[in-house]
This record gives C-alpha cells, structure tokens and sequence, in this order.
C-alpha cells in the first residue's frame, strides 16, 4: 500500500511538472511577444511604453504566476515562507484579473493580430491553467493566516505606485483607477473595493489550501 502511495505521489508529481512547465512557457511566450509589440509602437518614448506595460496589474500577475510555475516545474513539494506568498499571490492576482476583465475590463474590437492572442493568453488561458493546476497539483498546504495577510502587500503597494505614477504621468493603467476622470473620492472607494476583494480571494485560496486533498491532515478516529 505504501509503495503503491508513493507511485501515486510520483505520478501525480510528474503531471504537476509538466503541467507547471508548460504554463511557464506559456507565460514567458505571450510576454515575449507582447513586449515586440510594445517595442513596435509609435509616440511615447521606448522607456515609457515598457514602465506602462509593467505597470499593468495583469503582466505583474503573469509574472508572478510565470516565476511560480518555474519554481513547481523544478520542484513540485517548493515551500518557503516568501515563496508562498509569492505563489498566493499569483493566485490572487491572476484570478482577479480573469474575472474583472471578463466582467468589466473587455472592450472587444481594440485589438489586432497578435495582439488578440497575447490578450486571451493573459487574461483567459493563464488564468484558467493557474487555478487549475492549483487544483489538481497543489503543493498543499501552502497557506496560512501569515500568508494571506503578506499577499495583500504586493497589491496595495501597486494601487499606491499606480496612483504615484498617474500624478506624475496623468496615466493610469484602468478606468476604475482614473484620478483624472473620476476624482480622488471615487478612486479611493475603488481601490478599498479592490482590495476588500483581494481579500476575500486570498482567504478563498487560504481555505481551499487547507480543505482539498493534501491540505490539514485528517485528525485520528476517536476510539
């Protein structure tokens, strides 16, 4: 029974490789492309297109499922108190990220070519592929109170440096964020939106860590 466990784990262990190593790859690609087709455009200076493209709360949420994946691919047991938050986060932002622009942020006919296909890898296949492999692959547990509370860091520090760089540059990344259309209240209100739901996502993924298979170990039968 125990040997058969352990070729099971294996197994399992190996698909999670896979899984993670295609992910990465997937990730790595659509920002590779994406960042030519930064480069090819015309008006604001090189330099000032690539800061707005890692500006973006999606290519930041790429990212860090991008780094995570590679670190799964090598080592699919990874722990480490910095790594976990890294990899909630990723979790976090790239599950935010597919459901607000399915349900706000899509505009539709903006885009062309290969454009199309960086949009759907970064929003829809990544998104997908990146809960799904948390699902199927874990590691678990990965989560705790510490964790959850750590991951809000990332993104808070964004909606600050966001905000920072929009007074400086009169851009911002989102609509909702938009000083300059809606005014410091409204923005306010939006970002304490964001983050509750943040929030409430990672908590999500805290206690999703803890009750699917591999997460708390089962307590003994009380005799």
């Amino acid at each position: 029974m125990a040997a058969t466990a352990a070729v099971r784990r294996g197994r399992r262990g190996t698909a999670g490789q896979i899984w993670n190593a295609a992910l990465a790859i997937l990730v790595i690609v659509a920002l590779v492309v994406q960042a030519v087709l930064v480069a090819r455009l015309h008006g604001a200076p090189v330099a000032t297109r690539f800061i707005r493209l890692l500006s973006y709360f999606t290519i930041q949420s790429n990212l860090l499922v991008g780094v995570a994946a590679v670190t799964l691919a090598v080592s699919p047991s990874r722990d480490g108190a910095v790594w976990r938050v890294l990899r909630l986060d990723g979790l976090v932002g790239i599950s935010v990220t597919g459901v607000v622009y399915t349900t706000v942020l899509r505009s539709g006919g903006n885009l062309h070519g290969w454009a199309v296909a960086t949009d759907a890898v970064f929003h829809y296949v990544v998104p997908l592929m990146a809960v799904l492999g948390w699902l199927a692959f874990g590691p678990r547990p990965r989560a705790d109170r510490r964790t959850v509370v750590w991951s809000l860091a990332w993104p808070v520090a964004w909606l600050g440096y966001t905000l920072l760089h929009g007074h400086a540059s009169d851009w911002y990344p989102y609509p909702f964020i938009n000083v300059i259309a809606h005014g410091y209240a409204v923005v306010a209100m939006n970002a304490l939106l964001v983050t509750v739901v943040l929030a409430v996502m990672a908590a999500a993924f805290w206690l999703g860590d803890a009750y699917l298979p591999g997460g708390r170990p089962a307590r003994a039968a009380v005799r």
